[in-house]
């Protein structure tokens, strides 16, 4: 992501668990699959969390987008249901939630 000419507008925030046995093959999957593909449908990825304690999901994921047209192509796409499809074998209590874009952490 080019910073100089890249503007967030949008923040699709993906939370889950990760499954404890699947926690190598889900970082694998992330890193090598999910990351890029994502950036190849338009969304960049921002940060990730790791919840230490409370009741809440373990990981708050965050891609960025220029546009709402960016984010609803890339919902619709095969290519985000396939990855959507793969990352639920490695996690659960799966959430997504698309927000205006402000600096900082965002329920």
């Amino acid at each position: 992501m080019d910073n100089a000419r890249f503007t967030p507008r949008y923040k699709l925030m993906l939370r889950y668990n990760v499954i404890p046995e699947s926690h190598e093959e889900y970082f694998q999957f992330v890193v090598n699959e999910m990351v890029p593909r994502m950036q190849g449908l338009g969304l960049h990825m921002f940060r990730a969390y790791g919840t230490a304690w409370g009741d809440y999901p373990n990981r708050q994921v965050e891609f960025l987008a220029e546009t709402l047209e960016a984010v609803q192509s890339a919902l619709i796409s095969s290519a985000w249901k396939r990855l959507e499809q793969k990352l639920s074998t490695f996690v659960t209590d799966y959430s997504r939630k698309l927000v205006n874009f402000r600096q900082g952490f965002q329920l």
